[in-house]
């Protein structure tokens, strides 16, 4: 959900019925309101219940096994931080925004901000993963002394404190307030009406030129950091590296270049879609159009957002899923836990002496595929 001011177009009209100004009340922008209800409550939830599973697996699977904290390793885990954190903040934001924002300022800020540093912070390191495949793979003679742990660890750190740095207009100006086109009491005829108050969760600026200068710096960096930027080292490295694949006869070469292409083009039709459409809101920003074709635009951006949501839920699949490593790793886990509830159920040294075998069994087969 952007900060777009839903109420950003009024104004006054002369009106003899109603003294001298007749205060035309803003858009309501119905549809797309409409439209929220059905994304925010079931859609956003699938989205957040299959981000948390599928990232929540990956660290868990991290965790259990050191072995597998290679640089790749490393990186995979804070993708799955990042798209967990964004997973757990997004349904609070749609509740919030879906009412009155009821949480008040301190959540008001640490949501907002948590939200646009898992941004810069997942899009970053999913460079930093395209890199470290070509180095791995084009670069494979200096890949021992450039992917270690002590480098991956420094690269990480780089990125969260970059993200943080970036999202310091966001923490700042973000705040909790009524707004004033929504204040309880209209005098009308010399008569008070009251209204529930409503809050919101936005952007809010002492002056105009701040106003300006923000709402175009933010958005704009968004895009250039957390899109194109991450776009342009992804078709660099991923070419480079199925160049490199298609080099060699082998087929399973040419199965990884079938999943470094579902990478780029998941990639490319969850965030362009979206970044299109904020670069054509940051135009268009400063224009007034009539209500009802700020609805349709509203509607259509609510759409490509959602789709833009659903890379936290393929991520886990493309980054770690796909790999065999860590397929086996995971195996492993779920052997671990078929074991123990095996012995923990075997009522006699027959059956404890079975899950065994079993557990045996497959711990061996698991391992020849390593």
């Amino acid at each position: 959900m952007e900060a777009d001011s839903v109420y950003n177009q009024w104004s006054l009209e002369n009106d003899t019925d109603y003294g001298e100004y007749n205060v035309v009340e803003p858009c309501s922008y119905a549809s797309n309101r409409s439209l929220e209800q059905v994304l925010g409550p079931y859609v956003h939830s699938i989205i957040s219940i299959l981000g948390f599973l599928g990232n929540g697996l990956v660290i868990v699977t991290y965790a259990c096994y050191k072995r597998t904290k290679s640089m790749m390793g490393i990186f995979l885990v804070n993708v799955a931080i990042a798209d967990l954190l964004f997973v757990v903040a997004l349904p609070l934001i749609v509740y919030n925004e879906m009412s009155s924002w009821s949480m008040g300022q301190v959540a008001c800020k640490l949501l907002r901000g948590t939200y646009s540093v898992n941004l810069y912070s997942g899009m970053l390191l999913l460079a930093c993963i395209s890199t470290d495949r070509y180095i791995a793979i084009v670069q494979a003679r200096r890949s021992f002394r450039l992917r270690s742990l002590f480098y991956s660890r420094i690269i990480c750190t780089i990125v969260w404190v970059s993200a943080i740095l970036l999202s310091v207009p966001t923490f700042y100006f973000y705040h909790w307030y009524e707004p004033s086109h929504t204040r309880q009491i209209f005098m009308i005829h010399e008569e008070n009406v009251s209204f529930t108050p409503h809050y919101v969760c936005e952007l809010k600026f002492s002056d105009n030129d701040t106003a300006w200068r923000t709402k175009v710096a933010v958005p704009s960096t968004q895009m250039a950091v957390g899109f194109f930027l991450p776009l342009l080292i992804m078709i660099f490295c991923y070419t480079a590296v199925i160049i490199t694949l298609l080099r060699a006869k082998n087929f399973q070469r040419h199965k990884a270049v079938r999943v470094v292409l579902a990478v780029v083009a998941v990639f490319i039709i969850c965030h362009l879609p979206y970044n299109i459409t904020l670069l054509y809101d940051t135009v268009e920003m400063f224009d007034l159009h009539p209500c009802e074709v700020s609805d349709a635009m509203l509607m259509a951006k609510t759409v490509i957002q959602t789709i833009a949501y659903l890379h936290c839920c393929l991520n886990p699949v493309l980054y770690a899923f796909m790999g065999v490593k860590f397929r086996n790793h995971f195996r492993r886990i779920v052997q671990d836990l078929c074991y123990l509830r095996c012995f923990s159920r075997a009522s006699s040294k027959i059956n404890t002496s079975n899950c065994r075998v079993v557990y045996q069994i497959s711990d061996t087969n698991s391992s020849l595929n390593v």
